[in-house]
Parts: C-alpha cells; sequence; structure tokens
C-alpha cells in the first residue's frame, strides 16, 4: 500500500511512496546506470591491499611526473618560441611603422599639392573670367569709342562755321584773347547757370520744407492749446465741485460750531448755577466754601446731601401739617 503522505526520501529502487508495480520501472533504470549505484564484487575475488594501493599510486605518481616534465620542457620550447615571435614581430612592428610613417607623410604631401593646385587652378579660373570680363569690357569700349570718332568727325564738321565765326569775334573784340578764352568764359556761364538753377531748386525745397515745418508746429501747438483747454475744463469743474463740497462742509461744520459754542456756554451756566447753589447753601448754613470750583464733584455731592436733608424737612413739615389739619378738624 502506497503511503498516503508522500516522503523525500529515494532508495536505489526509485520513490519509496509508490507501489512495487509502479516502482519496477524505476528499479530497472537505476540498475542500467553506475554513478549512483556500486556493484559489490564477487564473493571470491580478492580485495585490494595497503601495498597494491601504494604501488599503484606510485604509477600513478611517476606517470604524472613524466606528464609535468614533458609539459615543463614543452613550455620551455613554447616560450622560447614565443619569444623569437615577439621579437620578429616588434622587427615587423617598427617596419611597419616607418613606413606607415613614411607613407602617411607621402599622403599629407599629395594632400598638400592637392590643396595648392586646387587653390591654384580657382584663382586661375577666377582670374581668367576677370580678364575675359576685361577684354569683353574693352571690345564694348572700343567700339563706343569708334562710334564716338565718327560722330566727332561729323559733329567737327558741322561746327567749322561756327568755329570761323568765333575767330572772327576772337579778332574783332577785344576781350578775348583766344578762342579757348571765349569757349571757357561761355563753359562757365553755362556752368554758372546750372548752379543757379541748382541753389534755386534746393532753396525752394527748403522753403517748402520750412512751411511743412511751420505747418506741422502750428498743428502741433494747435492740438496743445486744445489739451490746455480740455484741461482747464476739466479743472474749473473740479474748482466747481470742490467749491461746492467745500461749501456744504462749511455749513456742517458752522453748525458743528455753534452745537460746541452752545454746548460750552450751557456747561458754563451750569457750572454758574451749581457754584450759586453751593454758595447759597453755605450761606444758609452760615459756613466758608471750602471747595474750589472746578472741584465739581465734590460740591455735586454736598448739595446733593443738602437737597436731601432739605427734601426731608419738607416731607416732615408736611406730615406735621397733615397731622395738626386732621386735629383741628376732629375738634
Amino acid at each position: 500500500m502506497p503511503r498516503r503522505k508522500p516522503t523525500i526520501k529515494t532508495d536505489v529502487i526509485g520513490d519509496l511512496d509508490l507501489s512495487p508495480e509502479q516502482a519496477i520501472e524505476d528499479y530497472k533504470v537505476s540498475k542500467q546506470q553506475d554513478q549512483f549505484f556500486v556493484k559489490p564484487p564477487n564473493w571470491d575475488s580478492a580485495g585490494e591491499s595497503i601495498e597494491m594501493l601504494y604501488i599503484a599510486n606510485l604509477r600513478e605518481y611517476d606517470a604524472m611526473k613524466q606528464v609535468q616534465v614533458q609539459l615543463l620542457n614543452d613550455a620551455k620550447r613554447q616560450s622560447s618560441l614565443n619569444v623569437q615571435r615577439i621579437r620578429k614581430m616588434y622587427k615587423m612592428q617598427e617596419k611597419l611603422r616607418k613606413r606607415f610613417v613614411e607613407v602617411n607623410g607621402f599622403i599629407k604631401d599629395c594632400a598638400d599639392k592637392k590643396r595648392s593646385s586646387d587653390k591654384c587652378i580657382r584663382e586661375e579660373s577666377v582670374h581668367h573670367e576677370e580678364v575675359i570680363k576685361l577684354i569683353d569690357e574693352y571690345k564694348t569700349s572700343i567700339s563706343v569709342l569708334k562710334s564716338f570718332r565718327n560722330d566727332l568727325k561729323a559733329t567737327t564738321a558741322k561746327f567749322q562755321p561756327y568755329e570761323r565765326v568765333l575767330n572772327d569775334v576772337v579778332k574783332v573784340s577785344d576781350i578775348f584773347v583766344s578762342t579757348k578764352d571765349c569757349i571757357d568764359r561761355c563753359d562757365a556761364l553755362m556752368l554758372a547757370q546750372v548752379e543757379i538753377n541748382e541753389l534755386g531748386s534746393q532753396k525752394l525745397k527748403e522753403i517748402e520744407e520750412m512751411r511743412q515745418r511751420m505747418v506741422q508746429l502750428t498743428s502741433e501747438a494747435a492740438l496743445t492749446v486744445l489739451g490746455l483747454k480740455n484741461d482747464l475744463a476739466r479743472l474749473e469743474r473740479s474748482y466747481v465741485h470742490s467749491r461746492a463740497t467745500c461749501l456744504k462742509w462749511e455749513k456742517i461744520l458752522s453748525a458743528c460750531k455753534d452745537s460746541t459754542i452752545m454746548y460750552s456756554l450751557d456747561k458754563e451756566r451750569m457750572f454758574d448755577g451749581i457754584q450759586i447753589l453751593y454758595r447759597l447753601l453755605c450761606k444758609r448754613r452760615d459756613i466758608s466754601q471750602s471747595f474750589h470750583s472746578h472741584e465739581i464733584d465734590r460740591i455735586m455731592n454736598f448739595a446733593f446731601g443738602e437737597i436731601t436733608l432739605l427734601s426731608s424737612v419738607l416731607q416732615e413739615l408736611e406730615s406735621g401739617k397733615s397731622d395738626k389739619t386732621g386735629t383741628g378738624t376732629m375738634c
């Protein structure tokens, strides 16, 4: 019967919580492996003794020592080979470095030459374009000069009569020394006329600018005056409103002042009445005035006591009179 609660222990036949029918497969698998299951030796086989174990270990030690010696020799030979290879590699590296420096220098020289040649080509191209432009300009100037020469020849032929007239004028007149002097004076007059015209146009422009400036200043002054008028009207309205407010408060303050004056008069009258009453009471009792005029509290207490006393006396007198009247009536 399998256990109700499975266990975590295992055996060579498998799980202990399985039935034999279910655990037979695990048993077969367990018998086929040698890692976790050691088969016991047969009963007639001799066991290994200490001497046999020593001999086996000694043989194993000798074999391992031979292998160690062989490995050391191989390591020495390999280290010597590695040293030779490193030397060869260093030599090759030095050669390659020198070759790299040479090639790099050659590449830099080629790049510098290329840059200088490109720069020269650009400069020569620009110069070539400038020369072409100059050639075209010269050709244009030559053609213009040719046409001007032809026109000048035609104009000279056209103005030859005028030249004869100028020569005759110079011969006749004493003012002009030569034909060139006459032409120069005429040119000077024409230039003076041009300058006079330019000066007149400039003065007209200045007059127009002054007129525009005057118009601008006039408009600005008008705007300023209008603004000042608006400010004056606003100040006038504010003055009227302030005057009305002042009159209102003046009336209120005059009423307050009258009330204060009347209150002061009533107060003074009341103090005078209290003083007169105090004098009358003192005179009635034929005593001197012991309190000053500013000791109102004491005076009022004295007057209250005297008036209370007089009231009680009057009550007694009235009660006495009433008693006498009652007795007389009964008689």
